[in-house]
């Protein structure tokens, strides 16, 4: 992609994605994903209806007057956004392809944590980890995720979950808040996921497109497999191979919902052709509801 392209579109989708986040997820996002812990403050004078166990009794009896401890909540946050930038994101039948949504997305939750004074960073794997960004804060650092989003071309065009997650528990020693945006096609990835989700507050956002579920009748077409880069002809108008495509995905669809569960990890599904403000509000809602 060109220079003046990309700064095009970059500014773009800064226009869209910050406006979003000032204007609907700033408060949602504080909300849902909290500080690490409580840390202390300051000490002021006891007060009627003050908790007997926050007494500094230091301080009290130096002064010979009750005090108490005051602590406040730990708001920095790590913020990772782990992007499958496998050949299977190349795809979409509606509105977008998986690609450009997964990179609103990523954009409006960077957007949104760098507001609340958090630090993000960036995992772009396919079946290997194809680029790091550490986390920083800063508006020139989001912007630099962003143009790599547009405009980061993988090496490969497999997918490995479990080989990403492996990744983030090594390089990310402190818990973090962990976005991981992909399409899920992938195998083998359960244990990897527990494993991470115990050690960092992990969110799964499912991308998919309407047609992977059922291919419309259009007669014999040819189709791409886009990670292996395989064409195959395909009669679509053949009523048992429309019937096997469905059973297909909704065996996929059971196996992410068993794994998602088990896992007790929050998930958001978003399709290519809608919009993904209000699965992600719903999400947070959610999450808000929990703690």
């Amino acid at each position: 992609m060109e220079t003046s392209e990309l700064l095009k579109k970059v500014r773009k989708i800064e226009i869209k994605t910050r406006g979003l986040s000032h204007q609907i997820f700033s408060g949602e996002y504080h909300s849902a994903f909290k500080g690490r812990g409580m840390a202390f403050s300051e000490v002021r004078e006891y007060q009627y209806g003050d908790e007997i166990r926050t007494i500094d009794w230091n301080v009290t009896a130096r002064l010979n007057h009750p005090y108490i401890k005051v602590f406040e909540e730990e708001r920095e946050l790590t913020v990772m956004l782990m992007v499958d930038i496998s050949g299977s994101e190349n795809f979409g039948t509606k509105k977008q392809f998986k690609k450009e949504i997964i990179t609103e997305i990523c954009a409006v939750l960077a957007f949104s944590a760098i507001q609340n004074n958090d630090k993000v960073g960036v995992i772009f794997f396919s079946d290997i980890i194809e680029k790091f960004i550490p986390p920083k804060k800063g508006k020139s650092h989001i912007l630099t995720i962003i143009r790599e989003l547009l405009n980061f071309e993988p090496k490969n065009k497999n997918t490995n979950i479990g080989f990403a997650l492996r990744y983030l528990n090594n390089v990310i020693k402190k818990r973090s808040t962990t976005f991981l945006l992909s399409d899920f096609m992938d195998v083998d990835f359960h244990e990897a996921l527990k494993i991470a989700h115990k050690k960092h507050d992990l969110v799964a956002l499912r991308i998919y497109d309407a047609s992977e579920k059922e291919i419309p009748s259009i007669g014999i077409v040819p189709i791409k497999d886009s990670e292996t880069g395989e064409t195959t002809w395909i009669n679509t108008s053949d009523k048992n191979w429309q019937h096997q495509m469905k059973v297909n995905y909704l065996k996929h669809e059971k196996q992410l919902k068993d794994i998602f569960t088990k896992s007790g990890i929050d998930v958001a599904h978003i399709a290519t052709h809608e919009n993904y403000v209000k699965p992600l509000i719903n999400l947070f809602k959610k999450r808000e509801t929990k703690k």
